[in-house]
């Protein structure tokens, strides 16, 4: 069986994922066969594995890091939330419904021997399971039902490093206070006290770091100084999401939706040195770029009432009208027919007009697309045109129908051998239900090289692969934590000399 150890952290975005992603290239480098684990994650940014299943993104970019193909097992519980007081329940990689914040509370203890079952099958497969908590420990009101924090390292008996976001303040407080909620039989599980996203001259820190372990009892294991990598984030709480910035020569604004999901489809873009991606949620935001992107959404119909309330409908028409490019992926795509319905209730029902850039409508039903692809633009048009002939790889991961009047845009096919057809184009309006399509870099040269040649710019070509670009930044990424943390102390935490 497996050995393993724990990251938990004082509060959300305290890095612990990619500590997590750091410590499994770490163990790869060393020989080992590791796996990332967590039990329930919270994330509208998804991914398909081989088998056609849901998972968080953060423990798919931990498998990348570990060098090991990403499953469900290693992410047993996703919830994608669809309004503020529920969310879709996927287990296994299956969606199960949707249910509110009180009924999952209710529910979620039920969920124990799927969360013990797959970590059981991580476990006779790999040396080293990397296990990820969420949020807090010390969320004192969540604990007697706790599985994916203490609740969970007692049920797979884990050690803990407990980590501290010093870049906002009031780290020292922060690991102390939670180390001072803990039960005496959890505190005992926490091995190791580190100090992330640092900035400046550790020796300052010195002074406060004894004082901190005298007063918890457990040693520091490492400051983590702010690594200068570029890893792909989990939805909400990326910076990302905040970037603004001067435009470049060639500008393309995301559209900030409130139920932003897969916004690191984008990623890929922001690497051209003259480009500039920005997210945007108000028509002053917009301002006049080259290419507007409706990205995926977890709530089709609450994201486009809000579009039209915030007057970013009325905005991205505009834009059309003047000549603009728009580009509506997966639930962007279905903004931009004539109509989306909702009969079934999937994401609370009710029927709008959609935008009407593309004719045609979407209709939602229970059923959720879940698959891999490989595809080839074959019908863009207007600015997109240069884009017919390129392939890129991807995934579907929709809810809804959506049929169309116009030729597809493009040729699938997935992973077992079905052939269709996806999308739609128009003029400089495209849409498609594939989500990835940038990772590789002819097919984001390609865009770019389109956009640029409206304007009458000579082209770049295809950039760097995007699955090579991560290869170096876990690298990276792994070089700054090894050098950081004391690896000797967390070889002993895992083989439980400590």
């Amino acid at each position: 069986m497996a050995k393993c150890i724990m990251v938990q952290g004082t509060t959300s975005d305290a890095g612990k994922s990619f500590l997590c992603a750091a410590l499994c290239r770490i163990f790869r480098q060393d020989g080992l066969r590791v796996a990332p684990f967590k039990s329930q994650n919270m994330a509208l940014n998804s991914a398909i594995t081989r088998e056609g299943l849901e998972m968080g993104r953060a423990q798919v970019v931990q498998a990348e890091a570990a060098g090991v193909e990403p499953t469900a097992d290693m992410n047993p519980i996703l919830l994608k939330p669809t309004s503020d007081m529920g969310s879709q329940v996927i287990v296994n990689g299956v969606p199960r419904g949707n249910m509110s914040a009180r009924d999952y509370f209710q529910y979620k203890k039920a969920l124990i021997p799927d969360i013990l079952a797959a970590y059981e099958r991580l476990s006779r497969e790999y040396d080293v399971i990397v296990i990820e908590g969420a949020g807090s420990p010390a969320e004192i009101n969540l604990k007697q039902d706790d599985i994916v924090n203490m609740g969970l390292a007692k049920l797979v008996d884990a050690p803990v490093l407990l980590c501290g976001d010093i870049d906002r303040g009031g780290v020292f407080a922060s690991l102390y206070g939670t180390v001072a909620l803990l039960e005496p039989e959890e505190r005992a599980r926490v091995k190791g006290l580190v100090i992330n996203k640092f900035r400046g001259d550790v020796d300052i820190l010195r002074p406060g770091l004894t004082m901190l372990e005298e007063l918890t009892h457990i040693p520091v294991a490492g400051v983590v100084p702010m690594a200068a990598v570029d890893l792909e984030d989990e939805d909400s709480l990326s910076r990302r999401l905040g970037k603004g910035g001067a435009a470049a020569a060639i500008d393309i604004a995301v559209v900030r939706l409130p139920k932003l999901s897969n916004f690191t489809d984008f990623n890929p873009l922001e690497r051209f040195p003259d480009v500039s991606l920005r997210y945007v949620g108000s028509p002053k935001e917009l301002g006049t770029p080259d290419l507007v992107i409706l990205p995926g959404t977890k709530n089709t119909l609450a994201d486009l009432k809000w579009l039209r309330e915030t007057g970013l409908a009325e905005a991205i028409l505009s834009h059309h009208k003047r000549g603009g490019a728009v580009l509506g992926v997966c639930g962007g795509y279905q903004m931009l027919g004539e109509r989306v319905s909702d009969p079934e209730c999937v994401e609370g029902g009710g029927a709008q007009a959609g935008l009407g850039l593309l004719p045609g409508e979407t209709v939602f039903w229970g059923e959720k697309t879940r698959t891999r692809v490989e595809g080839t633009f074959t019908g863009a048009q207007g600015v997109f045109a240069p884009l017919n002939g390129v392939t890129f790889d991807g995934y579907e991961i929709h809810m809804g129908e959506t049929t169309s009047t116009v030729p597809p845009c493009t040729a699938l096919h997935t992973l077992d051998g079905v052939e269709k057809a996806d999308g739609g184009a128009m003029g400089n309006v495209l849409g498609t239900y594939v989500h990835g399509l940038f990772e590789r870099g002819s097919c984001a040269g390609g865009l770019v090289d389109c956009l640029r040649a409206a304007k009458g710019l000579s082209p770049v070509g295809a950039a760097e692969d995007w699955a090579h670009y991560k290869e170096r930044q876990y690298n990276a990424l792994a070089d700054t934590v090894r050098s950081a943390l004391d690896m000797e102390r967390v070889y002993r935490i895992l083989d439980r000399k400590e």
